[in-house]
C-alpha cells in the first residue's frame, strides 16, 4: 500500500506508514501479537469493538467476518490483502496527495480537513491506535498526547518537502520556543488581531498560570479567523474542547488565552 500514498510529502513519516499499510501475511484463527493487534483497532474503529489484546480468537474472528459482510468482502474470517486494505482505508484517505497549489497557508487547511473527514481517534486506550502512532511517530500511550504531533504531522503533508517556517515538534512547549526563534511566534489574548494570521497558522493554548505565554499544553491549525476568534481542526480534543480528548475535531476558540505560530507572507 505504501506505494499509492508515498511522495515527498509524506517521505518524513514514511517508516511509520509503511508500518501501519502493510500486512506482512495473512491473519486467522489463532494468529498473535502485533499484527492481530493492528486488526482488532480498525475493527473497533470501524465499530466493530473487540478487546485489543492481540489474540486472533472467536470474538476476533467474528468481527472479522462482520467487517467482510459490511464492506461487501468474500466472508471467510481471514484477513488476506483486501480486507487489510480495506480496514485501513480511512488512514490511506487521509494521506493522499491533493492537487497542491504550492502555497502552505492554502493547502495546509485542506490537508487539515482531508484527516478530519476520516474522523482520526485513539483505539485501545488513551493516546493509542494507529492514528496516534502516524501522528506520533510511531509512539504511543499516556506519556504521548498527540495534539502537537497532528498538527505538525498535516503542516508537513502540505508543505510537500518544504521546509516549515518552524522546526516541527511533538511538544506544545517546543513548537512555541521554536517559533519564538524563528521570529513567527505572536502573543494572542482577547484583542488580538487575527488579521495577523493566515490559515494554516497554529494556536497554541496557554497552560493555566502561565502568564505572557511561556508554556504551551495544546495545539491545532487555525483554518479560519473572525474577530476576536479562530476556527480550527486540532487533534487529542473532543467536542468541549478537552487538550486531552480523543479524536480529530473542528471547533471555534477565542483568542483570550492562545498565542500564535504564523505562517510568513
Amino acid at each position: 500500500m505504501l506505494t499509492t500514498i508515498s511522495s515527498a510529502a509524506t517521505s518524513f513519516a514514511a517508516s511509520v506508514i509503511s508500518r501501519e499499510t502493510s500486512l506482512v501475511a495473512a491473519l486467522h484463527r489463532d494468529s498473535t501479537g502485533e499484527p492481530v493487534r493492528q486488526i482488532q483497532e480498525w475493527l473497533t474503529f470501524h465499530g466493530l469493538g473487540i478487546k485489543v489484546d492481540g489474540e486472533f480468537g472467536a470474538a476476533t474472528e467474528t468481527a472479522v467476518l462482520a467487517f467482510q459482510k459490511q464492506a461487501s468482502l468474500p466472508a471467510t474470517g481471514i484477513v488476506d490483502e483486501m480486507t487489510f486494505d480495506a480496514l485501513i482505508s480511512p488512514l490511506t484517505a487521509a494521506l493522499q496527495p491533493l492537487d497542491d497549489s504550492g502555497v502552505l497557508s492554502q493547502d495546509a487547511p485542506r490537508y487539515a480537513e482531508q484527516h478530519l473527514a476520516q474522523r482520526p481517534r485513539e483505539v485501545g486506550g488513551p493516546n493509542c491506535g494507529p492514528w496516534v502512532r502516524l501522528y506520533m511517530n510511531g509512539a504511543e500511550g499516556a506519556d504521548f498526547p498527540w495534539c502537537a504531533g497532528f498538527a505538525c504531522f498535516v503542516l508537513r503533508q502540505a508543505s510537500a518537502g518544504q521546509p516549515l517556517p518552524f522546526v516541527p515538534s511533538i511538544s506544545c512547549d517546543e513548537i512555541g520556543s521554536r517559533a519564538k526563534d524563528r521570529g513567527v511566534f505572536r502573543e494572542g489574548g482577547p484583542d488580538f488581531d487575527t488579521s495577523q494570521l493566515r490559515t494554516g497558522s497554529l494556536f497554541l493554548v496557554r497552560r493555566p498560570g502561565d502568564g505572557g505565554g511561556v508554556g504551551w499544553h495544546h495545539t491545532g491549525i487555525v483554518v479560519g479567523m473572525a474577530k476576536g476568534a479562530v476556527t480550527t481542526i486540532e487533534g487529542n480534543t473532543n467536542d468541549s474542547g478537552s487538550r486531552e480528548g480523543f479524536e480529530v475535531c473542528k471547533r471555534v476558540r477565542a483568542t483570550t488565552v492562545l498565542d500564535f505560530v504564523v505562517l510568513p507572507e
